[in-house]
């Protein structure tokens, strides 16, 4: 009877700080916004095809640089493509392109933060070098090096960012595992007989994933702004795929004569990159187990 109740109790508690975490997080006015963009952009590329009314990619002479109007809600760019298919088309490769390359990084930095967190030593010597040598390059730097190197794709800059974003998780990991690591139930685990790869698997790693939940959402917004920056330099999504960064690139040209080609993309960059930092702030005050509120 004494074993049920403790087993109850024990899956009560992570049910009750789910509930606590989504409270908090509903209340976070700026957070729910944040939510709500990421959201609409997500449901916009989804639905992109349903949406747009004209191919993307789709060119017509007679229609170059049209301003917007009732037939082109967002005028049209210097080859006569309609600017709205363009950005919701562009929006499905941002929205990949950020959650994507923050998998890569995820895959690549977690598993080598773990490794140098809980078993120190020379291990965590060469892990924390090889980060600490990655975060002294620039990350946009990195990812424009890494990205020329592979070769100008969508894949390729995926690759690019990921690589380079890792060194953050790596270290996140790291210290989160050394604070966890001498915690009265991983030494029960480890008295107990279990193994290494246990005790990191079922008792660390989940209490590690909260600031890295809140931490890969903001390296979406990175990732998105890092994409849009090597397409604007001809290093991602080839044309006449529709990117947000190369029609940032095409709209630098027509600046007073089409400024239309320049604000549409930039404020979708903006809205969509505020949405992800908004939302890893409203994840970070809601996971964060020092609120008791």
């Amino acid at each position: 009877m004494s074993h049920d109740t403790s087993t109850a109790t024990q899956l009560a508690v992570p049910a009750a700080r789910k509930n606590r975490a989504w409270r908090k997080f509903r209340r976070n006015r700026t957070a729910m916004f944040g939510a709500i963009l990421v959201a609409s952009f997500a449901l916009l590329a989804l639905l992109a095809p349903l949406l747009s009314s004209f191919d993307p990619t789709q060119t017509s002479f007679s229609l170059v640089r049209k301003a917007p109007s009732a037939a082109f809600w967002l005028g049209t760019d210097e080859l006569g493509r309609d600017v709205l298919s363009r950005i919701l088309y562009g929006a499905q490769a941002s929205l990949m392109a950020g959650l994507v390359s923050v998998v890569i990084a995820v895959v690549l930095g977690v598993p080598l933060g773990l490794l140098a967190g809980y078993f120190g030593g020379w291990v965590d010597s060469i892990i924390s070098r090889a980060t600490e040598a990655l975060l002294a390059i620039p990350f946009l730097i990195l990812a424009i090096a890494l990205a020329a190197f592979l070769g100008p794709s969508l894949m390729n800059a995926m690759i690019a960012i990921g690589i380079s974003a890792a060194p953050k998780f790596v270290r996140l990991t790291r210290g989160q595992v050394m604070s966890l690591k001498n915690d009265e139930y991983v030494q029960s685990a480890r008295a107990i007989g279990a193994s290494d790869a246990r005790i990191i698997v079922r008792h660390i790693l989940p209490n590690v994933m909260p600031p890295l939940i809140v931490q890969a959402t903001i390296t979406i917004a990175t990732a998105i702004i890092a994409e849009a920056s090597l397409s604007f330099l001809g290093l991602g999504l080839q044309p006449p795929s529709p990117s947000w960064g190369s029609m940032l690139n095409t709209a630098k040209n027509f600046m007073l004569q089409a400024p239309w080609l320049s604000i549409f993309p930039g404020t979708a960059i903006f809205l969509v990159v505020l949405g992800f930092n908004l939302l890893g702030d409203g994840l970070r005050d809601a996971l964060d187990p020092r609120q008791e509120k």
